[in-house]
């Protein structure tokens, strides 16, 4: 499920938003969260065919989607997929992320046979829970030189 009812590719429209190269899947993530910053870290691991290009949320491009979407403040609850132009948050975007890296890990769409709201339910409570349970890095999250190629920079607006 879209959050929101933009349509496909609204932020290209959207003069707050910085161009940037959306001919890939983009997962914004927030780059304090240990939790989050280790999914970007398993997803580069295990995107073999390189399907997923990534971005910190607190960059201004990352803030400036999350804002478009109505997401906007520094708390960054969830995850977002932007795919083909629309956005998928949550545990939706989240199986969608799984789905894209291939076998075995698309095995977790097996959760869709739950209701959304409830894997959302569940969704938000480790979100809200997350910097306690797992710890919040002192520096956002920086890829490694020999992924830079796969993390998404914003032009200026």
């Amino acid at each position: 499920m879209t959050h929101g009812s933009q349509s496909p590719y609204s932020y290209r429209d959207d003069p707050a938003v910085p161009r940037f190269a959306d001919d890939k899947p983009l997962i914004v993530f927030d780059g304090h969260c240990v939790l989050c910053s280790a999914w970007a870290n398993f997803v580069l691991k295990h995107d073999r065919n390189m399907v997923y290009r990534l971005l910190a949320a607190q960059s201004p491009l990352g803030q400036a989607l999350y804002a478009h979407y109505g997401l906007g403040g520094s708390d960054y609850q969830s995850n977002l997929l932007i795919a083909s132009g629309c956005v998928y948050i949550k545990s939706d975007g989240t199986l969608r992320m799984f789905r894209g890296l291939g076998w075995p890990w698309r095995l977790v769409g097996v959760l869709r046979a739950f209701p959304l709201p409830w894997l959302d339910a569940l969704y938000s409570v480790v979100a809200r829970n997350r910097l306690r349970w797992f710890g919040r890095r002192e520096v956002c999250y920086f890829p490694a030189p020999e992924d830079a190629d796969r993390f998404v920079a914003g032009e200026a607006p």
